[in-house]
């Protein structure tokens, strides 16, 4: 079966850097659209960004943007989010998710879900 599994998360300080990563088996990732999502306390799940099955398109939410970085490596079936210049406010949990091909921003195009890794970030 299909398993989506983030690493990389922790409790950092604001302004510092952290990768995440998202294994993935079980799928022809190299045809998998991937994108990461979050979801603070209390609030909705929602997109971060997302690369397209060749790396060759990629999206940002407005919030993210210029602080993050999403790519992939189809030999090793992962996709990374490096994300530097935290904020608190980027406190979450990241999960990872795939779909056949396409970018798209909503979390209900994607099909498949990781459990998720917690990001901290203190003030």
């Amino acid at each position: 079966q299909v398993q989506l599994v983030e690493s990389g998360g922790g409790l950092v300080q604001a302004g510092d850097s952290l990768r995440l990563s998202c294994g993935a088996s079980g799928l022809k990732f190299s045809t998998y659209a991937m994108a990461w999502f979050r979801q603070a306390p209390g609030k909705e799940r929602e997109f971060v960004a997302a690369i397209s099955w060749g790396g060759g398109d990629t999206r940002f939410a407005d919030s993210v943007k210029g602080r993050f970085t999403i790519a992939r490596d189809n030999a090793k079936n992962t996709v990374y989010l490096q994300m530097n210049s935290l904020k608190p406010e980027d406190t979450a949990v990241y999960y990872c998710a795939a779909r056949t091909f396409i970018i798209k921003t909503a979390e209900n195009e994607y099909d498949y879900w990781g459990q998720g890794t917690q990001v901290t970030v203190s003030s």
